[in-house]
C-alpha cells in the first residue's frame, strides 16, 4: 500500500520540534517552525492527529509518518480499476529480465473514461509508489470496447523483484492465485 514518508525530518527544520515537549495523551502534535537556516520554502503541510492509542505510540519511534494507500491498478490517474485481470509472467532463462501481460475482460474503466478522461498509461500502485506502462491495447467486438491487454516490461532483477512484491500485495488485497504452468 502505498506509502507517504516525510523527508522533512533530515532537514534542520525537524530539529525544531522533534525535542518539543509531548501531549499528555502520548500521542505526539508537532508544529513545524520556518528556521532561518533553512532553504525550504514550500507549503505547509497539516497533519491530522494519528488515531493510535496510548499504548500503541511509542515515544522513542522515528518521527517519521506512515500513510498505507490499498495497492491498486488504474488506466486513469485517480481512478481505481475495478475489474481483475488474468495476469501471465514470463522470464528469461538467465533472470535478467521479465515481461507481464495483463488481460482485462469488460474493464470498468470503458464505465468511467468518458466521465473522468482518457486512458493515459497502466499504473499500479502500492506503498513502495507507482510501477507504469503506455503499452496498453483496446480490444473493440462489433464497435464496442470488450477488454484491455496491458504490458509490463521488466528489463533488471531489481525491476522483477519490485514487480514480484507488487503483485503479492495486490494478489492478497483481491484474492488471487499464482498457478505455475
Amino acid at each position: 500500500m502505498a506509502a507517504l514518508q516525510s523527508l522533512a525530518f533530515a532537514s534542520p527544520v525537524s530539529h525544531s520540534f522533534l525535542n518539543q515537549p509531548r501531549p499528555l495523551s502520548g500521542i505526539p502534535s508537532w508544529v513545524l517552525h520556518r528556521s532561518s537556516n533553512s532553504l525550504f520554502n514550500g507549503q505547509s503541510l497539516h497533519v491530522a492527529r494519528s488515531r493510535l492509542s496510548p499504548t500503541t505510540w511509542n515515544s522513542k519511534k522515528s518521527g517519521s509518518i506512515t500513510m498505507m494507500v490499498k495497492p491498486t491498478i488504474q488506466f486513469i490517474q485517480g481512478t481505481d480499476e475495478l475489474t481483475i485481470p488474468d495476469v501471465r509472467l514470463t522470464k528469461s532463462r538467465d533472470g535478467t529480465n521479465g515481461v507481464a501481460i495483463f488481460k482485462f475482460d469488460q474493464p470498468s474503466v470503458f464505465d468511467s473514461s468518458g466521465e473522468v478522461g482518457e486512458i493515459t498509461g497502466f499504473y499500479m500502485i502500492d506503498e513502495e509508489g507507482v510501477l507504469q506502462s503506455v503499452d496498453v491495447n483496446a480490444k473493440f467486438v462489433n464497435g464496442k470496447p470488450a477488454g484491455i491487454e496491458a504490458k509490463y516490461i521488466m528489463r533488471t532483477p531489481r525491476d522483477w523483484d519490485r514487480f514480484m512484491r507488487f503483485m503479492e500485495r495486490y494478489s492478497n488485497e483481491n484474492g488471487l492465485q499464482f498457478i505455475k504452468k
